[in-house]
């Protein structure tokens, strides 16, 4: 007998209410043109870059720290490119996607 039955047994007249988690409200501006991602190697070593925000500049280095601390990797943000060291761009669009982003997979 798990914990729910339980419940219902003590109280047979409870109804219990579903919980709906608050959608998270982006701070970050988007945009209607897709942001490109794309996969090059540079000194043999394989890294991701984003381009195309026409946003601010403030919140794409939030972007860029965002992505760079939920996959734990390194990288940096020049002329107005995220580059994010490793061949994750599978699960950057899919972040991305999920945050009301488009983007538009470039190179392989």
């Amino acid at each position: 007998m798990d914990l729910q039955d339980q419940l219902k047994n003590l109280f047979p007249e409870h109804k219990p209410e579903k919980e709906e988690k608050p959608k998270e409200k982006s701070t970050i501006w988007l945009q209607d043109d897709p942001i490109i991602c794309k996969y090059e190697k540079r000194k043999g070593k394989p890294i991701t870059i984003l381009e195309g925000y026409t946003g601010a500049t403030s919140d794409f280095k939030k972007l860029a720290k965002e992505i760079k601390t939920k996959f734990s990797v390194g990288g940096s943000f020049k002329d107005d490119k995220i580059i994010i060291q490793g061949d994750l761009r599978d699960k950057i669009m899919e972040l991305l996607k999920e945050k009301g982003f488009a983007v538009k997979r470039v190179g392989g």
